[in-house]
């Protein structure tokens, strides 16, 4: 089950059903379960606060993963900062806010998964399963 969150930020997050049908998928992909996972849209200032306390981390981030996953079930917290991620989408020339918000989503998730980005073939594989389960959810949702 997927819950949605929102703050310190006002943010029209539409398509629940298609991003939870499209998160469960995911997961069934790679041989795991949806537990409970909870996606906080959130402002800057609000990650910051998070990364600052929790990680002891001193800097801004578009996603901050907290994983309580318990054997296949994959469950947790993805903060996702609105501002950041708009943000990055122009700055990396996304396709669109939308599209950039989704690889943010998706790479929460496959980081609850198992999978990491610490080193550069890390970050290659990150980079490759996001962009493998873009394309997935556009077959699953065409025109959306």
């Amino acid at each position: 089950m997927v819950s949605y969150f929102f703050e310190d930020v006002k943010f029209p997050f539409k398509g629940r059903r298609e991003n939870n049908a499209w998160l469960k998928a995911v997961a069934e992909s790679e041989v795991k379960r949806l537990g409970s996972i909870n996606i906080i849209f959130c402002s800057d200032n609000y990650i910051l606060d998070v990364n600052q306390r929790y990680l002891n981390h001193d800097y801004f981030t578009d996603i901050i993963t907290f994983d309580y996953c318990e054997g296949n079930v994959i469950s947790g917290d993805l903060f996702i900062s609105i501002d950041t991620v708009r943000d990055n989408a122009e700055f990396y020339k996304a396709d669109s806010f939308d599209n950039e918000l989704q690889r943010v989503m998706v790479h929460g998730v496959l980081h609850l998964i198992g999978y990491d980005d610490h080193t550069p073939e890390d970050q290659a594989l990150m980079r490759e399963k996001e962009n493998y389960y873009l394309d997935f959810r556009a077959k699953m949702f065409p025109g959306k």
